[in-house]
Protein backbone atom coordinates (compact mmCIF):
# COMPACT_ATOMS: atom_id res chain seq x y z
CA UNK A 1 0.00 0.00 0.00
CA UNK A 2 1.39 3.43 -0.91
CA UNK A 3 1.13 6.53 1.27
CA UNK A 4 -1.94 7.92 -0.51
CA UNK A 5 -3.80 4.62 -0.13
CA UNK A 6 -2.82 4.48 3.55
CA UNK A 7 -4.17 7.99 4.14
CA UNK A 8 -7.42 7.19 2.33
CA UNK A 9 -7.81 3.98 4.33
CA UNK A 10 -7.15 5.81 7.61
CA UNK A 11 -9.73 8.46 6.71
CA UNK A 12 -12.25 5.61 6.34
CA UNK A 13 -11.23 4.35 9.81
CA UNK A 14 -9.83 1.15 8.28
CA UNK A 15 -7.91 -0.55 11.12
CA UNK A 16 -5.47 -2.30 8.78
CA UNK A 17 -4.52 1.05 7.18
CA UNK A 18 -4.15 2.68 10.59
CA UNK A 19 -1.94 -0.17 11.78
CA UNK A 20 0.17 -0.02 8.61
CA UNK A 21 0.63 3.75 8.90
CA UNK A 22 1.54 3.44 12.58
CA UNK A 23 4.05 0.66 11.94
CA UNK A 24 5.56 2.49 8.96
CA UNK A 25 6.30 5.71 10.90
CA UNK A 26 6.67 4.41 14.46
CA UNK A 27 10.47 4.01 14.55
CA UNK A 28 11.20 7.40 12.99
CA UNK A 29 8.73 9.17 15.26
CA UNK A 30 10.07 7.37 18.32
CA UNK A 31 13.47 8.75 17.38
CA UNK A 32 12.01 12.26 17.23
CA UNK A 33 10.30 11.86 20.60
CA UNK A 34 13.39 10.36 22.25
CA UNK A 35 15.20 13.65 21.66
CA UNK A 36 12.55 15.52 23.66
CA UNK A 37 12.07 13.01 26.45
CA UNK A 38 14.06 11.83 29.42
CA UNK A 39 13.47 8.11 28.83
CA UNK A 40 12.28 5.57 26.30
CA UNK A 41 9.05 5.03 28.24
CA UNK A 42 8.30 8.75 28.18
CA UNK A 43 9.07 8.87 24.44
CA UNK A 44 6.71 5.94 23.81
CA UNK A 45 3.94 7.75 25.69
CA UNK A 46 4.50 10.82 23.51
CA UNK A 47 4.51 8.75 20.30
CA UNK A 48 1.23 7.05 21.22
CA UNK A 49 -0.39 10.37 22.08
CA UNK A 50 1.03 11.84 18.87
CA UNK A 51 -0.43 9.10 16.70
CA UNK A 52 -3.84 9.65 18.27
CA UNK A 53 -3.53 13.28 17.16
CA UNK A 54 -2.38 12.18 13.70
CA UNK A 55 -5.44 9.99 13.23
CA UNK A 56 -7.78 12.64 14.64
CA UNK A 57 -6.27 15.38 12.46
CA UNK A 58 -5.79 13.43 9.25
CA UNK A 59 -8.66 15.28 7.57
CA UNK A 60 -6.55 18.44 7.92
CA UNK A 61 -3.59 17.11 5.94
CA UNK A 62 -3.69 19.06 2.68
CA UNK A 63 -1.03 17.14 0.70
CA UNK A 64 0.91 20.34 0.00
CA UNK A 65 3.98 19.10 1.83
CA UNK A 66 5.56 15.91 3.00
CA UNK A 67 3.26 13.59 4.93
CA UNK A 68 6.18 12.46 7.07
CA UNK A 69 7.01 16.11 7.78
CA UNK A 70 3.40 16.71 8.80
CA UNK A 71 3.49 13.75 11.21
CA UNK A 72 6.85 14.89 12.53
CA UNK A 73 5.45 18.36 13.30
CA UNK A 74 2.59 16.76 15.24
CA UNK A 75 5.07 14.64 17.21
CA UNK A 76 7.22 17.67 18.08
CA UNK A 77 4.16 19.64 19.19
CA UNK A 78 2.93 16.65 21.19
CA UNK A 79 6.31 16.39 22.89
CA UNK A 80 6.22 20.07 23.80
CA UNK A 81 2.65 19.74 25.09
CA UNK A 82 3.71 16.69 27.11
CA UNK A 83 6.55 18.64 28.70
CA UNK A 84 4.22 21.52 29.51
CA UNK A 85 1.72 19.19 31.19
CA UNK A 86 4.23 17.12 33.09
CA UNK A 87 7.00 19.52 33.96
CA UNK A 88 5.73 22.48 35.92
CA UNK A 89 7.63 25.59 34.82
CA UNK A 90 9.99 23.49 32.70
CA UNK A 91 11.06 26.49 30.63
CA UNK A 92 12.19 28.60 33.55
CA UNK A 93 15.91 28.21 34.00
CA UNK A 94 16.59 28.02 37.70
CA UNK A 95 19.27 30.11 39.29
CA UNK A 96 21.06 26.89 40.14
CA UNK A 97 21.60 26.22 36.42
CA UNK A 98 22.23 29.86 35.61
CA UNK A 99 24.95 30.09 38.26
CA UNK A 100 26.50 26.65 37.93
CA UNK A 101 30.26 26.63 37.51
CA UNK A 102 31.32 26.41 33.91
CA UNK A 103 33.82 23.64 33.22
CA UNK A 104 36.75 24.84 31.12
CA UNK A 105 36.47 22.63 28.06
CA UNK A 106 39.49 24.27 26.42
CA UNK A 107 41.73 22.74 29.11
CA UNK A 108 40.20 19.32 28.69
CA UNK A 109 42.65 16.53 28.03
CA UNK A 110 40.62 14.95 25.24
CA UNK A 111 41.88 15.96 21.82
CA UNK A 112 39.17 17.05 19.37
CA UNK A 113 39.87 14.15 16.97
CA UNK A 114 39.61 11.61 19.79
CA UNK A 115 36.45 13.30 20.99
CA UNK A 116 34.76 13.11 17.59
CA UNK A 117 35.95 9.57 16.83
CA UNK A 118 34.53 8.23 20.11
CA UNK A 119 31.01 9.61 19.71
CA UNK A 120 28.23 7.34 18.49
CA UNK A 121 24.47 7.89 18.12
CA UNK A 122 23.66 6.29 21.46
CA UNK A 123 26.12 8.58 23.27
CA UNK A 124 24.64 11.65 21.60
CA UNK A 125 21.06 10.64 22.39
CA UNK A 126 21.95 9.89 26.00
CA UNK A 127 23.75 13.23 26.35
CA UNK A 128 20.78 15.09 24.85
CA UNK A 129 18.35 13.31 27.17
CA UNK A 130 20.43 14.42 30.17
CA UNK A 131 19.90 18.09 29.32
CA UNK A 132 17.24 19.92 31.33
CA UNK A 133 13.84 19.95 29.61
CA UNK A 134 14.24 23.63 28.72
CA UNK A 135 17.68 23.19 27.18
CA UNK A 136 16.72 19.93 25.45
CA UNK A 137 13.61 21.46 23.90
CA UNK A 138 15.30 24.59 22.57
CA UNK A 139 18.28 22.54 21.32
CA UNK A 140 16.04 20.15 19.40
CA UNK A 141 13.84 22.87 17.94
CA UNK A 142 16.80 24.97 16.79
CA UNK A 143 19.36 22.36 15.74
CA UNK A 144 17.21 19.45 14.57
CA UNK A 145 13.90 21.01 13.54
CA UNK A 146 15.59 24.20 12.24
CA UNK A 147 13.22 26.65 13.92
CA UNK A 148 14.40 30.24 14.32
CA UNK A 149 14.78 31.76 17.78
CA UNK A 150 11.73 33.89 17.02
CA UNK A 151 9.65 30.78 16.19
CA UNK A 152 10.91 29.00 19.31
CA UNK A 153 10.08 32.01 21.46
CA UNK A 154 6.53 32.13 20.09
CA UNK A 155 6.01 28.37 20.37
CA UNK A 156 7.31 28.12 23.94
CA UNK A 157 6.10 31.53 25.14
CA UNK A 158 9.59 32.72 26.07
CA UNK A 159 11.74 35.61 24.85
CA UNK A 160 14.15 35.26 21.94
CA UNK A 161 16.96 36.05 24.39
CA UNK A 162 15.92 33.13 26.59
CA UNK A 163 15.86 30.88 23.53
CA UNK A 164 19.38 31.97 22.55
CA UNK A 165 20.65 31.63 26.11
CA UNK A 166 19.12 28.16 26.52
CA UNK A 167 20.65 27.05 23.21
CA UNK A 168 24.08 28.26 24.24
CA UNK A 169 23.84 26.52 27.62
CA UNK A 170 22.45 23.38 25.96
CA UNK A 171 25.43 23.18 23.60
CA UNK A 172 27.86 23.69 26.46
CA UNK A 173 26.18 21.07 28.65
CA UNK A 174 25.85 18.66 25.73
CA UNK A 175 29.58 18.82 25.10
CA UNK A 176 30.26 18.37 28.83
CA UNK A 177 27.87 15.37 28.94
CA UNK A 178 29.51 13.80 25.89
CA UNK A 179 32.98 14.21 27.38
CA UNK A 180 31.81 12.50 30.57
CA UNK A 181 30.23 9.62 28.63
CA UNK A 182 33.37 9.11 26.57
CA UNK A 183 35.56 9.16 29.65
CA UNK A 184 33.31 6.58 31.30
CA UNK A 185 33.49 4.32 28.26
CA UNK A 186 37.27 4.75 28.03
CA UNK A 187 37.68 3.84 31.72
CA UNK A 188 35.92 0.49 31.18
Amino acid sequence: MNETELIKGCLKNDRASQKALYEHFYSKMLGVCLRYSKSTDEAKDIVHEGFLKVFNSLKGFNSSGSFEGWIRRIMVNTAIDYLRKNKQNYLIVSTVYANEKQMNIADDTLEEEDFIRNIDEKDILKAVQELTPAYRTVFNLYVIEEYSHKQIAELLDISEGTSKSNLSKAKFNLKKNLIQLIRQSNDK
